[in-house]
This record gives C-alpha cells, structure tokens and sequence, in this order.
C-alpha cells in the first residue's frame, strides 16, 4: 500500500467519524429519534470520540451527548454512569472555545433534570471548572457556563450554596455588564437561581452588587431581559424586610410600573410578583407602593390579562389590604374589590379562586365599613356557592369558609346578609344571625325590613342546639319583636289559628 492510500484511508476514517457525530447530533434534536439511538448503544459509541485528535469531532460528539442528556433524565442518568462527566470537566481548561461551549452544555443538559444529577456535575468538579469558564474571553463560552451554574443553583439550597462558594457570584455580576444580550439574560436568571432559596444566599448576590445592575435594566427594551431581572429581584425582595428595602432603595419604582404596560405576558407578571414580594413585608413598603401608583396599574392589570399571570397581583391586593385598615380602603377606593369579583367569577383555576377569596377577606376583615364594599358587591353568596360546592378544592373551600367568616364578622349591611339566610349551613348561619342580632335591636327599619323580607319567617324555622351560640342569636333577635309577630312567623302557627277558627263559636 502506498504513502498516498494510507492518507487516504486515514482522510476517510476522519471523515466518517464526523460524518457519525454530525449526523447523531442531527438525529437527538428529533424526539422520535432517542430510544432508537439509546437502544444502539450511542452513549458508548460517543465517548471516546470526545478525546479524538481531531477537534470538530470532538465538539460535535458533546454537542450530540448534550442534545441526548437533555432530552431525558434516565439519559442524562446514562451519561453520569457513563463515566463521562470527568472527561468533559477536564477538557473544558484545556480545549477551544467550541468545545468548551459543547461541553458547558452537556453538563447543563444532566444538570437540569433532578438534584441527584446535579450533584454528579458538583462532585466531578463540573461547578469548580465552569466558574473558571465564566473568565473566558468569548461571551458565548461564559453564557453556556452561566447557563449551567444556573441549572445547578435552582435546585435546592445546598446545590446553590455550591455555586456561591465555587466563586460564581462575582463573575456573573461582571456578566450582567457584557454588552451581548444573551449573557446578561442568562446571568440574571442564574443570579435568579441562587438567590430564590434562603435569606443568606439572597444576600451573597447582594453583597457583590448586583441590585443596581439589576435595576439599571428594567428599562431595557429587550422582553426576555426584562423577565430574568425582574424575576432576580423579586427572589431577593421576598426574603426580608431588609432586602426588599434595598431594592426599593435602588429606584426600583415606579420604573418598574411600566413594565405592566410591556406586551409580553410574563413581563407583567414579574413585575407583580416583585410587588407582592415588596409589599407583603411591612405596612411601610406596602404604603411606598400604593404612593407611587402600584394599587391603581395592578387593578388595571388584572382587568387586561386572565389565567395565572394575574395570581400575582391578585395576591399583591391581599397583602396591601391584610396590613391595616387604610391601606384596605386603598384597595377599594382603587376598584379592587370589583376586579377581584371578576377573578372569582371568571377563573376557573381553583388555586386561582382560591386566592381571590382570600384577598377579599383581607379587605372585608376590618371595619364594617371594608366588609359592606365585600357584600355589596354580592360576593358573600359567590363565596357560599364556592365554600359549599363538591367539586371545589380543600383548600378552595378553606379559603372561602375563612373569607366568609373574617367579613361576616364586620358586616352590617343587612340586605346582603339577608340571602345567606336560605342557603348558609349551620357554621356559617351562626355568623349570619350573630350580624343581625347586633343591628336589628337598633334599627327599626331593619326590623321591619327583616319581617317583610322573610327573614323573621325564616329563622323561625331554624332548628337550633339547645344552650347553642346560634340559638342566642335567635332568642336576641325574636325579643326584638311583639310576642304575637313570633308567634305568627313560627312553623305550625296557621294549624293554631284553623283550630281556633274551628272551635270558635260566632255570637
């Protein structure tokens, strides 16, 4: 065989081995593919291709390990049992900025799916090496690395505080500031990850300075951007007082209120989970929020948007209006109660009802005056129907049963009491005619209206417990009344009178 055949058969044996890597990555971005790939032994097939002489195959052999890892946990399982993570860890300081981006993703790729395999890429050094690959000159090199560290960090505290000690921090803080686009998306959202977990790691993003980046952003025209850095802020806002006072100290707001006008849908919702984080710490905070136009833009969004974008500002409505009396009527002077109806009645989400019954029960818990703005909107008899409703989740039914209560308590508004008189269980009756038995002695109008109504009628045939709170309540109520009136109301009265009618002897 001559000089020339022999390079020949080498060109050829190059060639098809990346011909095999190029057409396996191609292969792994189709689903369909993946079980007839696993199932020829692909995995091992890849593998050595990753120390092969020739870079490009190399690359195209991460990029195919990463495309297959990424598709499904017991893949990426295989490439852990593979033995295959080291290999990539130890090339990623020593091969070109191609490789290194393949290899950033393939540990992404295992990382991603459960805690168990994120901690494979921690104990083969993966977090330690792609720290160091946050150093690199190229943007998309440290944006694979961010990516990973990222996908690392949000699954739990002990995997984040593995990012934080390995040095992440610093070097994505410096991310932000790159001009390419991609990295500062990413390196928010990883900044994101680490610090939705405890109140020190949100601090350890603090520390290296990364609210003021961070706000600087929130104009930013760029929607994705826009999500990360305000998902980033509010995974820090929501830990303390203390931090959440920081962020409102970087001039987070009112800039930040724009963002409810962004056509992207989760934008707006970012922006309102940053709010409910702000104001669910202190009266203070919730204040400063309501004072810069937060109450009045999250009424108006929850009437522009549906679905679980509005749980947010849903929640944030409740959180003002638990802290004290005038901020509940800040909710209601600014059309709260209306638009949280609306979330009620429209929704069919339960965890979404859910939290709109228990936000109108933070506005009609304080003063009759907060509950009659709740019952005047007929809400009393929808949180009934919800309460009473079979299909209606436990924690459905709970919230509407306390929202019930905590307005009931408060209410004075007889006429929208007056319809849970036929339709109230005894446990919630009992709060119905306690109302009635504090306003009708007072209120001769009231007492009027109560007979006429029915009311009187009603109750009359209410079967109470002897010595029972509810049967208080009847008693106070039925001493309101002539001795007569009761009687004529009470079941069986008209069998009396055709008995007397029947015994009486005309003169």
């Amino acid at each position: 065989m001559t000089q020339r055949q022999v390079l020949q058969v080498f060109e050829h044996y190059q060639q098809s081995r990346l011909q095999f890597v190029q057409t396996v990555a191609d292969l792994a971005t189709r689903p369909q593919n993946i079980e007839t790939l696993q199932n020829a032994g692909v995995m091992t097939l890849l593998r050595p291709l990753l120390l092969d002489s020739v870079p490009n195959v190399q690359q195209t052999a991460a990029l195919a390990l990463g495309r297959l890892a990424n598709h499904s946990d017991d893949l990426a399982e295989a490439v852990v049992q593979g033995d295959i993570l080291p290999q990539l860890v130890h090339s990623l300081s020593s091969q070109n900025r191609f490789y290194k981006k393949a290899a950033a993703f393939v540990l992404r790729a295992v990382a991603k799916h459960s805690p168990g395999l994120a901690l494979a890429v921690v104990a083969c050094g993966g977090v330690d090496a792609l720290v160091l690959t946050l150093e690199e000159f190229d943007p998309g090199v440290k944006e694979a690395a961010a990516w990973a560290l990222g996908y690392v960090a949000r699954h739990n505290e002990q995997l984040s505080q593995c990012v934080v000690e390995a040095g992440a921090v610093p070097l994505l803080v410096l991310c932000l500031q790159e001009p390419e686009m991609a990295l500062k998306r990413i390196s928010a959202s990883a900044l994101s990850d680490i610090a939705k977990h405890t109140t020190e790691l949100a601090h350890s993003v603090v520390d290296n300075g990364a609210i003021a980046h961070l706000a600087q952003m929130i104009l930013n025209p760029d929607a994705k951007l826009k999500r990360h850095v305000l998902s980033a802020l509010s995974q820090i806002s929501k830990h303390s007082v203390g931090l959440a006072e920081l962020v409102v100290e970087a001039e987070v707001f009112p800039a930040a209120l724009s963002c409810l006008r962004d056509p992207d849908d989760y934008v707006k919702k970012n922006v309102t989970t940053l709010m409910r984080e702000v104001v669910k710490h202190t009266p203070e905070l919730a204040q400063f929020i309501v004072n810069c136009g937060g109450m009045a833009a999250v009424v108006d969004y929850l009437g522009d948007s549906s679905g679980n974008v509005r749980l947010p500002g849903i929640m944030m409505l409740g959180y003002v209006a638990a802290h004290t009396e005038n901020l509940a009527m800040a909710v209601i002077v600014a059309k709260g109660v209306p638009q949280l109806a609306l979330c009620l009645s429209e929704e069919r989400e339960d965890h979404m009802r859910a939290a709109a019954a228990w936000a109108l029960g933070q506005i009609g818990r304080h003063t009759p005056e907060h509950a009659r703005a709740v019952a005047a909107a007929s809400l009393l008899p929808a949180l009934l129907q919800l309460y009473l409703d079979a299909n209606s989740s436990e924690d459905l039914q709970v919230k509407c049963k306390k929202a019930l209560k905590s307005v009931l308590q408060k209410c004075t508004h007889l006429p929208a009491l007056e319809p849970l008189l036929y339709e109230a269980p005894s446990n919630i009756l009992k709060h119905v005619l306690c109302q009635f038995s504090k306003v009708l002695p007072h209120d001769s109008k009231a007492r009027r209206l109560f007979v006429t109504s029915g009311g009187l009628k009603k109750m009359q045939e209410m079967d109470a417990e002897p010595g029972s709170a509810m049967q208080e309540y009847i008693m106070v109520i039925n001493n309101c009344y002539p001795e007569e009136i009761v009687r004529f109301y009470s079941p069986g009265y008209s069998e009396v009178l055709l008995e007397r009618a029947e015994k009486f002897l005309p003169g």
